[in-house]
């Protein structure tokens, strides 16, 4: 059995998906970009500023199917430059408190809207 998860603390999706699935203990959450939910745009500033707030819609997602940031076991990111990387990795790094969940991270030709970071999660309790 599935439920969908959604609130308005995220960016409602801009497609026929949902923000999050949860089934039994495991939440899938959908690709988070770097927008900011109250005004539909990217953040300004550049790929620390959109992982960041990709990070913050992440959490708000979290919250709302009562879980924490704690309970991420896989990510996977995608960056519309590989350049950007390192920036981009400096800022994944601080949200996290204890162990690192596993991830896999890699460039693509485009991201939706032309943001510069989109990030998936998968949370377990």
């Amino acid at each position: 059995m599935k439920k969908v998860i959604a609130t308005t603390n995220a960016p409602a999706a801009i497609g026929p998906y949902s923000q999050a699935i949860q089934t039994g203990n495991l939440l899938f959450i959908s690709g988070q970009l770097g927008f900011d939910p109250a005004t539909g745009d990217f953040v300004p500033g550049g790929v620390q500023e959109q992982t960041a707030q990709a990070f913050k819609n992440i959490k708000a997602i979290l919250t709302e199917a009562g879980y924490e940031m704690e309970h991420i076991v896989k990510t996977t990111v995608l960056l519309a430059d590989i350049n950007d990387f390192a920036a981009m990795n400096e800022v994944y790094a601080s949200q996290f408190e204890s162990a690192f969940p596993a991830r896999a991270a890699f460039a693509v030709k485009t991201l939706p809207k032309n943001g510069l970071v989109e990030i998936e999660v998968i949370a377990a309790k």
